[in-house]
């Protein structure tokens, strides 16, 4: 695959990995792999909460019994 950066972003992205200690194919190697885990967290998290769309009040109870607080909201 290639990629292709503005000469001014792909010196700074050499710069960077030369500080790392690693090259810039590593580098953009893990930056695509921290975009995919916070893709999929961010997904994991839509469909939770969509899954407790209209519980709220459900939830904050489980919430209090866990806490120990038996007053209702």
């Amino acid at each position: 695959m290639t990629i292709r950066f503005p000469d001014d972003k792909y010196e700074r992205l050499k710069a960077l990995a030369r500080e790392r200690g690693t090259s810039v194919n590593r580098l953009v190697d893990e930056m695509a792999t921290l975009m995919i885990a916070e893709h999929d967290a961010e997904t994991r998290f839509r469909v939770r909460a969509q899954r407790g769309q209209g519980r709220e009040q459900e939830g904050l109870a489980l919430l209090d019994k866990a806490m120990g607080n038996t007053s209702p909201h």
